[in-house]
């Protein structure tokens, strides 16, 4: 096959329990899907078998799209790199002093976050900038010469550069990582400004430790992903999703490994970006759950929000990372999550996962303890005979005996009530990621259409909805490959951003233009050096604004038509507008500062087409329904007698009244009584919530 044949653009999601594949024939305008178990042990094994059981040849294939939990469990799980941490002199524990966050001052039982890096592997060096970027106190070269000598003697495998200031004057900060490299050949070596060009000590060490802590495992990973690819005759080129839900090259997601963070969860918010623009839906919720983890995103007015930063661990035990990504809230529930009964007699439900192996009882691979997937097999929303089109059989004794003695007899209730108990718990404990980027931003989550993915997504949407009052759902085409099939969506991304600290009303125009033109041209140059061609590029601007004598500030938008109009007032009221909304004030007479400039650059690639759907009649033809199950609903109080629908065989205008199941390959909706389902043009299942709790 000669490379101007090559036409797949292949995307693979891994995750705790499934790996999922998606893959865009561009010659003929196919896609095609794949799942698998996922290969802990060699997550490599995991994606072979996705692409074997979708029949994908990688020979075919000019570009593999990748996400990956491996980087996020590397710092949740805390079995990253043996790391230690170089940092100008006078400031060894900033790291761990951090922001002394302390939201609850009476509990007796709280404890502060801790460090990926202990103490005794914290070293100072000799060296100081001032905050101008002006040379205060030369390097001492040698002595951090001597020092990298040492941490090699001590097996040290990665290593974290924090120099006061780097951010304005990186020269320091490239100079002890080159000696680092000659003294330890062998070491990961991670230089904060490398990562990020903004203010804030502590933010900016956590994140270059962090990159430096997963650094080792992951770039190993993603190299061993590469020669697997290379000896199965791939020879396209290999790029990776950021937490932005951009790509980027093979080279720099080795290099700036926590940039993959949130890999998977953003190309999912990317793909319902996607189909919200085709149906003309400008707010929506995006909400991903999965084997071991539900997430939830937001989609404004037609854009993904983002964040300049994240809080690894939640505020009390905080890690910040300061890197541009999806504004995601993540909580540890999904499929596999294991259900217990603890002190108390109170059930618990995750965020300890069952994953792929053993996986929940019902697999059979050797699980013992119940989970949220056994206890929807139990209430009848799964089928034991039809999980995975059939591929995968399921056990529903085994699951309910487990259910039996770990959960229902020691709280002295059946297994059909102890199930609906999960259930309930996990649906509340699912509904705060959802609050989490709606009502704690200051949007009304009713207002919006929530978009469900993930194989165990739909069969919780209707749930979750009605815990949190959305009445629009919406299921979209192959919920269960979602994540990979948002990658194909996905565009080249850069981000940029530099501390500048100026009054908005003493701005000089010209010096935020010639910055804004530096960030781009950085960004135009890293995409033309680019294996790929975009079919455009596009520049986005924003700035980090603050309220004068605020230490906080909030991100806002700006298009570049207010520095051509040099329209220092529209950028206030704008700022104004955006603090209403993220904060429910604001104080138009009050003059604001702007903190930090920040540029995206997008290398915009062809989208996969989204073809429309046959059109039905109202009722769906007599071949979509595949008979009738009892499922249990609480509403009824009792098993019902329920419809069970071919997903693929519904048309355009069918309607569906709850209750009832609509089966896929990958998924299941579960259509709770007094849910109406409509199918839309494009195959969607649109889906108004009734006021029944079930």
């Amino acid at each position: 096959m000669t490379a101007s044949s090559k036409s797949l653009r292949i995307a693979v999601d891994i995750g705790g329990t499934f790996t999922d594949m998606a893959c865009f024939d561009e010659a003929t305008g196919a896609i095609s899907f794949g799942k698998a178990l996922s290969t802990h042990g060699h997550l490599h094994e995991g994606i072979q078998n996705t692409l074997d059981g979708a029949g994908v040849d990688l020979t075919g294939g000019y570009l593999f799209l990748h996400g990956s939990t491996i980087a996020i469990n590397t710092l949740l799980e805390r079995n990253g790199a043996n790391t230690a941490l170089l940092i100008t002199e006078g400031f060894r524990d900033i790291y761990e002093i951090g922001r002394v966050n302390r939201p609850d001052a009476y509990n007796l039982f709280f404890s502060k976050h801790v460090p990926l890096v202990p103490r005794s592997q914290r070293h100072e060096v000799s060296e100081r900038l001032r905050a101008d970027g002006s040379l205060h106190k030369p390097l001492d070269e040698e002595a951090v010469r001597v020092l990298a000598r040492k941490l090699r003697d001590e097996h040290i495998e990665a290593v974290a550069v924090l120099l006061l200031h780097s951010y304005r004057n990186p020269d320091h900060e490239r100079r002890v990582k080159a000696i680092l490299q000659e003294e330890i050949p062998g070491a990961f070596v991670t230089a904060s400004h490398e990562l990020s060009q903004e203010y804030r000590e502590f933010e900016r060490v956590s994140t270059a430790v962090a990159n430096a802590y997963v650094g080792p495992r992951v770039s190993a990973y993603l190299g061993e992903l590469e020669q697997h690819l290379e000896a199965k005759g791939f020879r396209g080129d290999f790029y990776a999703v950021q937490s932005t839900g951009g790509l980027f090259p093979l080279e720099h997601a080795r290099r700036d490994c926590v940039r993959m963070l949130e890999s998977g969860p953003a190309a999912g918010v990317i793909g319902a970006q996607a189909i919200c623009a085709q149906l003309g839906l400008p707010d929506s919720i995006a909400f991903d759950m999965g084997g071991t983890t539900a997430k939830a995103g937001v989609i404004s007015e037609g854009r993904p929000l983002t964040t300049g930063s994240a809080l690894v661990g939640g505020y009390e035990k905080a890690l910040p990372i300061q890197i541009p990504m999806m504004d995601i809230f993540e909580v540890g529930t999904g499929g596999g999550s294991i259900a217990r009964v603890e002190l108390g007699h109170s059930l618990r439900v995750g965020p300890r996962s069952a994953g792929s192996m053993p996986g929940p009882v019902c697999y059979g691979r050797g699980g013992t303890e119940p989970t949220v997937t056994d206890a929807n097999l139990i209430l009848g929303r799964l089928d034991e005979h039809h999980f995975l089109g059939g591929e995968m059989p399921l056990y529903l004794e085994r699951a309910r005996q487990a259910m039996e003695e770990k959960v229902a007899t020691p709280l002295g209730l059946d297994a059909t009530r102890a199930a609906d108990g999960i259930l309930r718990i996990a649906v509340t404990q699912m509904s705060h990621a959802v609050k989490a980027v709606t009502t704690e931003r200051g949007l009304d989550a009713g207002s919006f259409t929530m978009v469900v993915y993930g194989g165990a997504g739909p069969l919780h949407a209707s749930a979750i909805a009605r815990e949190i009052g959305i009445r629009k759902v919406l299921i979209p085409h192959a919920p269960g490959y979602f994540s990979a099939y948002g990658m194909l969506f996905s565009d080249l991304r850069y981000d940029y951003v530099r501390s500048v600290f100026r009054r908005l009303d003493g701005l000089s125009f010209d010096e935020i233009e010639a910055i804004y033109q530096g960030m781009e041209d950085e960004g135009r140059a890293a995409i033309a050096a680019s294996q790929i061609r975009p079919e455009e590029v596009v520049f986005e601007r924003a700035a980090d604004m603050r309220y004068v004598g605020q230490e906080h500030a909030v991100t806002v938008d700006l298009p570049s038509a207010y520095f051509v109009q040099r329209d220092r007032a529209g950028i206030k009221t704008h700022f104004d507008d955006v603090h209403k909304v993220r904060y429910g004030t604001s104080a138009p007479k009050e003059p604001a500062d702007i903190v930090s400039l920040r540029v995206t650059v997008l290398g915009r690639m062809a989208k996969p087409p989204r073809n429309e759907v046959a059109s039905g009649k109202e009722a769906p033809d007599a071949p979509a329904l595949r008979g009738h199950k009892p499922v249990y609903f609480r509403s009824a109080g009792d098993y019902t007698s329920t419809p069970v629908f071919r997903r693929e065989l519904l048309k355009r205008g069918n309607v569906i009244q709850g209750p009832a199941l609509v089966e896929e390959h990958a998924s299941t909706t579960v259509v709770q009584p007094g849910d109406t389902v409509v199918v839309d043009q494009f195959g969607n299942l649109q889906i108004s919530i009734g006021s029944d709790r079930s």
